[in-house]
């Protein structure tokens, strides 16, 4: 499925990467999620990103949004460009419930290429770090 360009099948592997973490455990999930994220497939690693959104609402991840904000912000300059965007929406979405989390996190990135800027733009909508 990762293989595949349409879109539509892009976001049923996200649902049944979300649907495995749900019926495994988020917690017990996360050599998975760190593997798919490790992945060198951009589809396979957008299913993380896309398929937990929002992050904070999932189990695990509600009471360590640090995990998961460290998880999306290994890949703030990730060679994709869906990825990155996927990325930086996850984290916009975390910074409503944790804005200062994520302000936190985006003070501490270099800001030196266009990846990461376009990263940091899209996460730090709703902080002051913008």
């Amino acid at each position: 499925m990762s293989q595949h360009d349409n879109w539509r099948i892009q976001e049923v592997l996200a649902k049944a990467f979300d649907s495995y973490c749900r019926l495994t455990g988020y917690e017990q999930a996360l050599p998975v999620i760190e593997n798919w994220l490790d992945s060198d497939c951009a589809n396979t690693r957008r299913a993380v990103s896309e398929g937990l959104r929002i992050w904070t609402s999932r189990p695990y991840f509600k009471e360590n949004p640090q995990v998961a904000i460290r998880l999306l912000s290994a890949h703030k300059e990730d060679s994709s460009l869906y990825m990155r965007k996927s990325v930086g929406n996850a984290l916009r979405d975390i910074s409503k419930k944790h804005p200062e989390l994520i302000a936190g996190e985006l003070r501490q990135w270099e800001l030196s290429s266009s990846e990461i800027r376009q990263v940091h733009t899209l996460a730090g909508k709703f902080t002051n770090n913008r």
